[in-house]
């Protein structure tokens, strides 16, 4: 033990045991090896990083493996770098089949990018998201339609990809879906899981589309055991939604030249048929039932042969009294209202909007 030790300190302390140093290198195979295996130590994280740092350690000790067996001629030299080399290859066969088996499908793999990425959705989430719907993309062609009113069940969710789709109620042209929107986000939160119902609105399709679609049975079973994923397709349901109803507020505004809450009942009697039944004479009377509300003076009577008697509206025979100034940029609820209508749910949103549930 003390001789073992006293050698230690000998080499420590008395300096190296070489006697001379070789004056000639060990050739270009030996500095170019050593030139790859720096490279290598100096790649990153990730998957493409272990594919730098693999590539380029198995090249370093590819390189020492022949400068062991031209120039070193040390059969140890040669065994140690072919087994390293090897195990490195081995690290890169892994690292493709792991992407052969995390490629998605063109369609979805764009659908990652664009909706699911920017909210930082994990890719093994979003695969199990994928499966659910079968990973199939579906087609409409012109003019073919996804849902009908009072005759398609709500068996399912639907999500555009391409194209776009007609929003209609009894014929009357409510707004569109765009791609990247959900088809059927109101009739979805309209049922709870155990509830069946029909379609209110028809879906039509104005020009190609393709979609994506899970069953609804498949979609509630996944959401009910994946909090996480529950909790995202309520944001992203709850984002559709409010960008529908805000798209009914702007058609309206559009329309009278007034921005309505949407939150009043009943927004239903200004976009349905009833509105543009009458043609322009319609769309006066209803001018002048809003009129109390846009200026509370009083209207004067004149001499100008007034068109045939009809059934006058609630708010026009009985005009509400002067608004504040703090609401006097949107019409009384009173105006808006009417009688109860199948085409409006519990909440008094339009038709799109079923009853029950509002997000």
């Amino acid at each position: 033990m003390s001789t073992n030790s006293s050698t230690v300190g000998q080499l420590l302390w008395q300096g190296p045991v070489c006697l001379s140093w070789k004056q000639d290198l060990e050739g270009a195979v030996y500095h170019l090896a050593n030139c790859f295996l720096l490279l290598g130590f100096m790649g990153g994280s990730g998957v493409y990083g272990c594919f730098y740092l693999f590539g380029f350690l198995g090249t370093g000790y590819m390189c020492c493996v022949l400068w062991g067996w031209f120039n070193a001629c040390g059969l140890d030299i040669v065994l140690w770098s072919l087994l390293l080399a090897v195990a490195c290859l081995l690290q890169l066969a892994h690292l493709v089949y792991r992407l052969r088996m995390d490629t998605l499908p063109e369609e979805f793999d764009l659908l990652y990018k664009t909706l699911w990425l920017p909210l930082q959705v994990p890719l093994h989430t979003y695969k199990e998201i994928v499966l659910c719907c079968q990973e199939q993309v579906l087609t409409l062609a012109t003019e073919q339609t996804y849902a009908v009113e009072g005759e398609t069940p709500i068996n399912r969710l639907s999500l555009l990809l391409s194209g776009r789709v007609r929003v209609s109620q009894d014929g009357q042209f409510l707004h569109y879906i765009f791609p990247y929107q959900f088809l059927d986000s109101p009739e979805w939160e309209s049922l709870r899981p155990s509830e069946e119902g029909l379609f209110q609105v028809t879906l039509t399709a104005e020009t190609e589309c393709s979609y994506i679609s899970w069953p609804r049975k498949s979609l509630h079973h996944l959401l009910t055991k994946e909090r996480y994923t529950s909790r995202l397709f309520a944001v992203l349901l709850g984002y559709d939604i409010s960008e529908k109803l805000y798209t009914l507020n702007e058609k309206l505004f559009a329309k009278f030249g007034l921005r309505f809450d949407i939150r009043l009942p009943s927004l239903y009697h200004v976009l349905g048929p009833s509105a543009s039944e009458g043609g322009p004479e319609s769309e006066k009377d209803e001018e002048e039932g809003f009129a109390p509300a846009r200026s509370p003076a009083p209207v004067v009577p004149t001499s100008v042969q007034q068109p045939p008697p009809c059934s006058p509206h609630p708010a026009v025979t009985n005009p509400p009294a002067p608004l504040s100034r703090a609401r006097m940029s949107r019409p009384d609820s009173s105006v808006l209202e009417t009688q109860d209508s199948p085409h409006f749910s519990q909440s008094g949103f339009p038709g799109e909007v079923a009853a029950g549930r509002v997000p």
